[in-house]
């Protein structure tokens, strides 16, 4: 059985990446306990100091999508939108099919 996976960039407003980092590591703290959450990576683009990777599994997309309706995830997201260069960018969707530390 596989599970969702999300990956995406997130590209800051210049000057405001380590803001938008802060508040996705707290969402990945808040999101730890969640159901179907196996993992929530943050990661600096080390050729973008701009841009913050974010790498998701889940059980299931909906797992991730319910997890999105949780007041204190949408607070978070209310405070990242206006550090965000743009729209943010639509992440690649995955069909996460196992490896080290992903348990089935």
């Amino acid at each position: 059985m596989s599970k969702y996976g999300l990956h995406g960039k997130l590209k800051s407003v210049a000057g405001n990446s380590g803001k938008l980092e802060r508040i996705l590591l707290e969402a990945s703290k808040q999101v730890s306990t969640a159901k179907g959450c196996h993992l929530y990576l943050i990661s600096r683009d080390k050729t973008d100091n701009d841009s913050v990777w974010v790498t998701e599994v889940w059980d299931t997309k909906e797992d991730h999508d319910d997890s999105l309706k949780a007041e204190n995830i949408k607070a978070l997201i209310s405070q990242a939108i206006p550090l965000i260069d743009g729209a943010p960018e639509k992440g690649l969707e995955l069909e996460v099919l196992g490896g080290k530390g992903i348990d089935y």
